[in-house]
């Protein structure tokens, strides 16, 4: 799995002038990677994974209403409960040879579609490409879509996705006029993702990078994303509209308020796909062989298919054994402690060991953070309290049980000792 950020830059023009004026709106949060698609396929799994931001009411299908009513989101601004996906990045298994036994091809096919999607290769100091570059990028490779702005003015969608719009008329895919068939010019959207490429710089065979697309693409031509609207449209037309600065600061942008990192990276949801999508995998997820081009990769004629179920619990149950609740994914800071009775450390951390920990201490409450931290209180500051709905990024698993779920840096596994009724 790769560290990576992204960033949303959102072009503010009118109908009849180029995009001046802009501003970027961070997303250091992920909601969840899994292999789901709303646009492409509504209700059912994807073809492919995903890293997903954005707000929290995503699923495989969804309505704006649905979007508008998500409790926070991986993005800043809070008013845009909007969601975004690009295909997750994998490294090639060991020993892969890219070329081996696969038919499927890709290759740059010109057009201003195929040139709106770009790698920025940071530290490299060369130009901007169209593939994946062969060559290491020092501090990360950026990958980046620009997508279409002008609307036909009539469809909110068509059949695949793309053709109620389209790139401005002339040669260059982010500025000019629109087209008269595509009379509507949006604001445009400009999708950056970081990736920490040069932690794999060891892995390189000869000139060939490691790296590979969830979508079985390790030429980076098949680059692409998706976007829902959830923004509160009124506050999204009052930011096209006085939000003049060409910056790109969004805190210029007196129209939107935002979250904070911390909110952001504690927006999360559950995988409802029941499969592995990170570490060390024998294949990418889906019917997805590699395939290094030039032709378009073929379809799978056939492919295994996996179940959507309820997503797995991020908590031990331990109301009927030890008689404590689950509370949720509360917060601390190390020079502000949450909890603020007894504290213990152990390699072989757990759940079950924090809780005797602090049940045999006379605590009520007991928190677990960065996998082999356990501390006691009888009182827990509502600012620290887990919000309800929000799921938190307590997704560190326990030193002495990777099946369970022990807090994350400055995320508290939050449990209480029961009085009365015992629910998590």
């Amino acid at each position: 799995m790769f560290s990576n950020n992204a960033l949303l830059a959102l072009g503010l023009a009118g109908i009849l002038s180029p995009a001046e004026a802009f501003f970027r709106m961070s997303c250091p949060g992920r909601l969840v990677r899994e292999r789901l698609d709303p646009i492409i396929n509504p209700g059912g799994v994807s073809t492919h994974v995903h890293t997903i931001s954005g707000g929290s009411a995503f699923s495989a299908e969804m309505t704006f209403e649905q979007q508008r009513a998500a409790k926070c989101s991986s993005c800043t601004i809070k008013e845009d409960m909007s969601n975004y996906w690009t295909p997750q990045l994998y490294g090639f298994p060991e020993g892969f040879r890219m070329l081996a036994g696969d038919p499927a091809k890709r290759s740059f096919t010109g057009g201003l579609d195929a040139k709106a999607i770009n790698f920025n290769c940071l530290g490299a100091n060369k130009p901007e490409t169209n593939d994946i570059p062969n060559y290491n990028c020092p501090g990360g490779l950026r990958a980046q879509v620009f997508f279409p702005s002008c609307w036909n003015g009539k469809d909110l969608d068509s059949e695949d996705h793309r053709s109620h719009m389209s790139y401005p008329a002339g040669n260059e895919f982010n500025t000019g006029s629109c087209p008269p068939e595509f009379p509507v010019h949006f604001i445009s959207i400009f999708f950056e993702v970081l990736y920490d490429t040069n932690k794999y710089v060891d892995e390189w065979e000869g000139d060939q990078h490691p790296f590979v697309f969830a979508n079985g693409d390790p030429t980076g031509y098949g680059f692409h994303g998706d976007f829902i609207n959830g923004w509160d449209v009124d506050v999204l037309q009052e930011a096209v509209d006085t939000c003049t600065d060409d910056s790109g600061q969004v805190e210029k942008c007196g129209a939107v308020t935002q979250f904070t990192a911390a909110e952001c990276n504690a927006c999360k949801l559950p995988a409802t796909v029941n499969e592995k999508v990170d570490g060390h995998l024998e294949k990418l997820p889906g019917c997805n062989p590699v395939s290094a081009g030039p032709e378009r990769q073929a379809p799978s004629a056939s492919c295994p298919a996996v179940e959507m179920g309820n997503p797995e619990p991020n908590f031990v149950d331990l109301t009927a054994s030890k008689k404590w609740e689950y509370l949720g994914c509360g917060t601390d800071d190390k020079g502000a402690r949450a909890l603020s009775g007894d504290n213990d450390s152990a390699d072989d951390m757990t759940v079950d060991k924090c809780i005797d920990f602090c049940s045999g201490a006379g605590f009520t409450y007991a928190g677990l953070e960065f996998g082999r931290e356990c501390y006691c209180g009888n009182e827990l500051p509502e600012a620290n309290a887990p919000q309800d709905g929000i799921m938190g990024s307590c997704t560190m698993e326990c030193a002495g049980d990777d099946s369970q779920f022990c807090g994350n840096a400055g995320a508290l596994s939050l449990y209480r000792k029961c009085d009365g009724e015992c629910k998590n």
